[in-house]
């Protein structure tokens, strides 16, 4: 099982220029897995939060490419919060953590990559069967 300790911030990398900085990812260079699917979150309301799940096989990187939010981890055990606020960095989070994602700043956007295509199947959305899981 995954624990708390493998959620890890993930330098990524910079191409600085008078113009503007690009940062490229790279499938298994930059992160540890391919990328099979994108996606964002955008016009977050104040006060509301996003995630209140974990995966049982997927793993992702999260990026705040604008603004600001917390994501709240928690392996059953142990909580932690990290604030994303940068576009060149990146949280991993590995299987069977349960994430939250709360305190978006206005204008906030939230990049994940994820290893694997949608499949509502992969998901724990409740908190106490993902804790029966755990002691499987």
């Amino acid at each position: 099982m995954s624990i708390i300790d493998d959620c890890k911030i993930i330098q990524l990398p910079t191409i600085r220029n008078r113009q503007g900085n690009l940062t490229p990812i790279h499938s298994k260079i930059d992160i540890a897995f391919d990328i099979k699917r994108i996606y964002y979150l955008y016009d977050v309301p104040g006060g509301a939060s996003r995630g209140g799940h974990a995966h049982k096989e997927l793993q992702q990187v999260v990026v705040s490419v604008m603004g600001a939010f917390d994501v709240i981890l928690d392996d059953g055990k142990n909580k932690k919060t990290v604030h994303l606020d940068r576009a060149y960095y990146g949280l991993y989070i590995p299987k069977m953590i349960w994430r939250e994602l709360d305190n978006f700043s206005s204008g906030a956007i939230c990049l994940v990559l994820a290893s694997l295509p949608y499949d509502e199947t992969d998901y724990y959305r409740d908190y106490n069967e993902y804790l029966r899981a755990l002691t499987k």
